[in-house]
């Protein structure tokens, strides 16, 4: 189970991509995601120069926002309405920067909003019968520079007993849009209580689309996820 707390807008509306290309209709996401078992080392390391940042129309993004908001993370979304979200998610490739590894906006802390399926980012904690005895506060994605990242999903357990797991990791590019991270074991506080359990894990997510507010990634398995940027506390 260690492995599934990983990495951690409308498709009638013609857009123009950077290529001045309109586009009309979307097309399905292809299926997708994760590797269940650590290598013994990355291949890279994460670039650090910075690419230059292109933004979707924002109608694009607010639409996508708009499908997976108070969902449960795309757990209460019908078949038809996963379709959609893919489909705007695939228009939103139209317009990623042509290298997001090198781009400084994946950096940041990110609310894990959507997951096409709802058991990769959570694992047990996220089934269905996981999701009767635990109820998701937050799930929250920190990818800190230059190769750091940070997972946690902070749930109540029976509805009265708080608790979190949270990831450790380090990233590595693979290329111009794939990312590797190898997670040390997961740490688990519920109550007064915390340990470390299960073994280092490893997760591999194309980055498709990146800006200021949203961040879409596809995993090695095909599953969709998005991210939103967590606003600073005021």
């Amino acid at each position: 189970m260690a492995s599934t707390y990983s990495l951690m807008a409308a498709a009638t509306t013609s857009f123009t991509n950077n290529n001045g290309a309109s586009i009309y209709n979307y097309f399905t996401t292809p299926p997708a995601t994760f590797i269940t078992r650590a290598t013994s080392s990355t291949t890279g390391p994460l670039y650090a120069a910075s690419s230059s940042v292109s933004s979707a129309p924002p109608p694009l993004v607010s639409s996508i926002l708009s499908k997976v908001v108070q969902t449960d993370r795309g757990v209460t979304l019908k078949k038809d309405e996963h379709k959609k979200v893919a489909e705007l998610a695939k228009a939103l490739q139209e317009f990623c920067v042509d290298e997001p590894v090198k781009c400084p906006l994946i950096f940041g802390e990110w609310d894990v909003v959507y997951c096409s399926n709802p058991t990769s980012p959570g694992g047990g904690y996220r089934s269905a019968l996981g999701r009767i005895f635990f109820k998701t506060n937050e799930m929250i994605q920190a990818v800190e520079a230059p190769n750091i990242v940070r997972n946690k999903v902070a749930f109540s357990a029976l509805g009265f007993l708080d608790g979190e797991v949270s990831l450790n990791g380090k990233l590595a590019a693979l290329d111009e849009k794939w990312i590797q991270v190898v997670f040390e074991p997961p740490e688990l506080k519920v109550g007064g209580l915390e340990f470390t359990y299960g073994g280092e894990s490893e997760v591999k997510l194309e980055i498709t689309y990146v800006d200021e507010k949203i961040r879409v990634g596809k995993g090695s398995r095909g599953s969709l996820f998005i991210f939103q940027r967590r606003q600073p506390s005021s």
